[in-house]
């Protein structure tokens, strides 16, 4: 039964073909940052196409020239201002992270641009991960003050280990989508101009597997992961909320916006 709906989104797209799912972020005047509504329709989203039995692989991916720049910095300032706003976006990103893996369908990340923050969450999280070769990808939560707590503590160390994740959340430094792949941390970098293509026969023939052996591998696989991402995903979150309340994070919020360098004191 064809249960999906894709109208009625208005922060990303929907484009069915053949059995492929396309979820695009499509706020390309801010780069694809995330705010309170593209987190509620992403897992509105994935929901959809867990359940949709045309439906056999999601593909995510961000319009115009990058995947996703993460939160967006309005949003950010309001979480900032209102801490319990903090705790609801924080609810809604782990409402993400388990949508995605409870969704029985293969998904795979476009990484068409630079992929920051949340966004390189998001697209860390995917099954499986194509990316451009000018793509950067970085998760600079520490550099503007807050604890990497919306699932970067749990994923980057799954992918390259406890160190050289450690040594890419503490500074936030990005990496090219090529060393991404020479260490682990994504499958594949490609040239831009292939990008489309290559994810497009990757997902054409995922779509063209068993799809119940197919799903069932996905959710063997994923068992682990799943436990790792609750045993986590509290407590990060947690310290999270508290970094929202530093002086430190606020010192770097007015930083980037008087366009100066930041002062931190540990407070």
């Amino acid at each position: 039964m064809n249960t999906l709906d894709t109208s009625g989104y208005e922060t990303i797209q929907l484009r069915r073909d053949g059995f492929v799912l396309t979820i695009t972020l499509n706020r390309p005047a801010v780069r694809n940052a995330t705010n309170n509504l593209m987190e509620r329709e992403l897992c509105r989203a994935f929901m959809a196409a867990n359940h949709d039995s045309e439906t056999r692989v999601v593909v995510i991916t961000g319009a115009g020239q990058t995947f996703s720049a993460g939160g967006d910095f309005e949003y950010i300032r309001e979480n900032l201002a209102q801490p319990s706003k903090a705790w609801s976006a924080g609810q809604w990103g782990k409402q993400i992270i388990f949508t995605m893996l409870d969704c029985i369908k293969p998904v795979v990340a476009k990484i068409n641009g630079h992929a920051v923050g949340f966004g390189a969450t998001l697209a860390l999280f995917c099954d499986i991960t194509f990316a451009a070769n000018h793509a950067k990808i970085a998760d600079p939560h520490v550099a503007i003050g807050l604890v990497a707590g919306d699932g970067g503590a749990v994923i980057w160390p799954q992918l390259i280990g406890y160190s050289r994740a450690k040594e890419y959340l503490f500074t936030g430094e990005p990496m090219l989508a090529p060393e991404a792949a020479r260490i682990g941390l994504i499958n594949h970098a490609v040239p831009a101009e292939e990008l489309d293509r290559t994810v497009e026969a990757y997902a054409s023939k995922l779509g063209s597997m068993p799809p119940r052996a197919l799903q069932w591998t996905k959710a063997s696989v994923n068992i682990g992961l799943k436990q790792l991402a609750h045993s986590i995903m509290d407590a990060s979150m947690a310290y999270e909320l508290l970094s929202v309340t530093t002086q430190d994070h606020r010192e770097a919020i007015a930083a980037v916006g008087e366009k100066r360098k930041v002062d931190f004191t540990g407070n």
